[in-house]
């Protein structure tokens, strides 16, 4: 349990502060929420043993970037700021002030700036595309658009949660394979460039035929430690040059595709962006967001332009005045037929958003269980590769042992 300090505003617009316990922020706003408070401040308080490291003296290096962690705070305090009454341009002046960053602060204020100016919301934020994404303009458009920004916003807030959540299984459950393959990269490095060699030299002095395996071995050794330099250069010029292809348009494409057909790796990545969608849209549509710039927003959520261009023909249809359970049927690797009939049967009954957000859900319960099953796996074939690396370096170094004892004789 940590202990967490707050500002929120009651329900006559009286701000009133205090602190709690709570098992994390989230849990935290729930108690505030709870309590008939709108929070617009959360900070974490530490302990005495983590104070006085903090007075120590240890070198800071803060980032000047406007962490994830930043902007749902901000998300979550403007709705609340807003719900209460409270006008934008002021309820941006109270964020500008309560930024936790000078990072924070600046960007706040850039907006607060360009709301003075006249713009719109959405549009200050697009200004700043690193900080708000354009899925978030866009639900921030759509917020204003149809007159209910404060709950837009709430629901942008939830949504950044959820999704920082699923980011954190995902990466969690690719930590410890990640660490099998550093560890392993070190130790295949470490036989080829210092131990190969002195075998080497052993193998010279006798002057005997050295099997295949064994000649390829040392050749690769021979290879790294004379050219180690100008491979580790090709290797960096071809990832960036990979990273530039794959960020071009057609790159991208090309590269998300191989991705989706990718045995293993499809299916989850599908799952993913199938359970991103359905939660924005259920999210969209519970906020009063008409369903086709709903679908226009949620679209962009999915992070793959093939799935993009599916979903964009389902748009069409839609448009043209067919329901969403049927326009669906081209999107074969993002809903099943199951998932198709839901939606369908729930359009029908008037909790489209109740059941997108209800299959949203199930799929991230399911991804959590294929990804858990999937490291499982990984873990052990893993080692496996890494047992064969370094046993075949040491066979095919044992192996002309016995043909130079041979030769002795």
């Amino acid at each position: 349990m940590a202990t967490f300090a707050y500002k929120a505003i009651g329900a006559g617009g009286a701000i009133s502060e205090g602190n709690l316990q709570a098992e994390g922020r989230h849990d935290a706003f729930r108690q505030i929420e709870a309590k008939g408070l709108r929070p617009i401040h959360l900070t974490e308080q530490k302990t005495e043993a983590e104070a006085a490291a903090a007075s120590g003296p240890v070198l800071s290096f803060k980032s000047n970037k406007v962490s994830a962690r930043m902007l749902e705070d901000f998300t979550r305090s403007l709705s609340s700021l807003l719900s209460a009454g409270i006008p934008l341009s002021r309820a941006l002046v109270i964020l500008c002030k309560e930024a936790a960053s000078p990072a924070a602060g600046a960007a706040w204020k850039k907006v607060h700036d360009l709301v003075i100016d006249g713009m719109s919301l959405a549009d200050a934020m697009a200004q700043s595309p690193q900080i708000f994404p354009r899925v978030y303009t866009a639900m921030v458009e759509a917020g204003e658009t149809g007159g209910f920004l404060d709950v837009v916003l709430a629901q942008i807030a939830e949504f950044q949660a959820r999704e920082k959540e699923l980011r954190a299984k995902v990466t969690t459950a690719m930590l410890y394979p990640a660490i099998l393959l550093v560890l392993a990269t070190g130790v295949l490095i470490f036989l080829l460039v210092f131990f190969i060699p002195r075998f080497q030299l052993i193998f010279a002095g006798f002057g005997a035929d050295l099997p295949l395996i064994t000649q390829i071995i040392i050749g690769i050794s021979h290879t790294i430690r004379a050219y180690g330099v100008f491979v580790a250069i090709g290797l960096g010029l071809g990832i960036y040059s990979l990273r530039n292809w794959m960020a071009s348009p057609q790159g991208s494409r090309i590269w998300e595709g191989i991705l989706l057909r990718a045995p293993g790796i499809g299916p989850l990545v599908a799952k993913f962006a199938m359970a991103r969608f359905c939660r924005m849209l259920g999210t969209l549509l519970g906020a009063g967001v008409p369903l086709i710039k709903g679908l226009n927003v949620a679209r962009r959520s999915l992070g793959n332009q093939t799935l993009v261009d599916t979903v964009t023909t389902t748009i069409d249809r839609v448009q043209k005045g067919e329901a969403l359970g049927a326009s669906l049927i081209n999107c074969g690797q993002l809903f099943t037929g199951t998932a198709r009939e839901m939606i369908s049967v729930a359009e029908e009954s008037g909790r489209l958003d109740q059941e997108l957000v209800r299959l949203a859900n199930v799929t991230e319960a399911d991804l959590d269980r294929q990804l858990k099953t999937a490291v499982a796996f990984a873990e052990p074939l893993m080692l496996f590769f890494i047992a064969g690396f370094i046993g075949t370096i040491f066979i095919g170094m044992v192996i002309p042992i016995f043909s130079i004892q041979d030769h002795i004789k």
